[in-house]
């Protein structure tokens, strides 16, 4: 579990701020875990600004919602460009579905960080081809805390870390979640369609018996 360093002793002058990246594939957790920190962040009465991209209205327009139905509230915006002056003298900046954003993201959380304040960042880090996905990997390797958390495969369920398409869409950015993808571990994300077949066949044999 990821626990937060401690810079409050710091005068306000001289205190850096850092970034943290939450990655991973869907269903794994990284929105929880951002909301984790962010709760934690208020609890430490510090001010935080919360951020996400304006394209996401899979279950609120406004809210940042987990899978799980964690909810917090959120600034919808439609550029990375926006958040700084939208984030004003805030000591902790959250930003969710970072890799929707444009690539002016990876600027605006060095900012935002060299201004002082703590970024945390929750993002894919592949698309649905197990390709990198947007400014995560800069984000990555720009950040001070990488964090990749793994979801479970429906398939066989092992540890997951790719986001399976179960849609003939080829677009990049598919909003969707259960109907439209699935985690997976690399074997059954790499067999595709047929992992799923096996694993039908596989309960099949098992209710026979």
């Amino acid at each position: 579990m990821f626990i937060e360093p401690s810079r409050r002793r710091e005068p306000p002058h001289l205190r850096t701020g850092w970034i943290e990246v939450i990655c991973g594939s869907m269903f794994s957790g990284k929105t929880e875990e951002l909301i984790r920190r962010l709760t934690r962040a208020r609890i430490a009465k510090l001010t935080v600004k919360i951020f996400k991209p304006a394209l996401d209205t899979r279950y609120h327009e406004a809210n940042i919602v987990s899978h799980s139905a964690i909810t917090i509230h959120s600034t919808p915006v439609q550029t990375a460009g926006q958040i700084p002056a939208l984030a004003g003298n805030c000591d902790v900046v959250g930003i969710d579905e970072a890799q929707f954003f444009d690539k002016d993201i990876v600027d605006v959380c060095n900012l935002l960080s060299n201004q002082g304040k703590r970024v945390i960042v929750a993002g894919l880090d592949m698309d649905f081809s197990g390709k990198p996905f947007g400014c995560i990997p800069q984000l990555m390797s720009t950040a001070e805390y990488v964090t990749k958390v793994h979801a479970i495969c429906v398939v066989c369920g092992d540890i997951a870390h790719y986001s399976y398409r179960l849609v003939p869409s080829q677009e990049r950015v598919l909003l969707g979640e259960t109907d439209s993808y699935e985690a997976r571990c690399r074997r059954c994300f790499n067999l595709g369609d047929e992992a799923g077949r096996k694993e039908w066949a596989y309960e099949d044999v098992e209710k026979d018996d």
